[in-house]
């Protein structure tokens, strides 16, 4: 897992079920996953030692840690990268 980019929390988020990451404005979020495909609006990251996914217009992106981007398939049940 390449960690991809650092942002600040714009607003307050409480996601719908344990899948999502919950956070407060102003808290540091740290973005590991992109998604394309049917969720292009979530993201996954973590804040503290949560992790789970969150909309993406949630985030003001301070600091770029890698240009590279991991694409995956929201479609598809389980994906596994090593």
């Amino acid at each position: 897992t390449v960690l991809m980019c650092r942002g600040k929390a714009t607003r307050d988020f409480t996601g719908p079920d344990c899948r999502f990451v919950n956070f407060k404005k102003g808290e540091a979020v740290y973005v590991y996953y992109k998604l394309i495909g049917k969720s292009t609006e979530l993201w996954a990251g973590s804040v503290g030692s949560d992790f789970g996914y969150f909309p993406k217009d949630l985030l003001e992106i301070n600091h770029n840690y890698s240009n590279e981007e991991l694409e995956l398939p929201t479609d598809v049940s389980l994906i596994y990268y090593f």
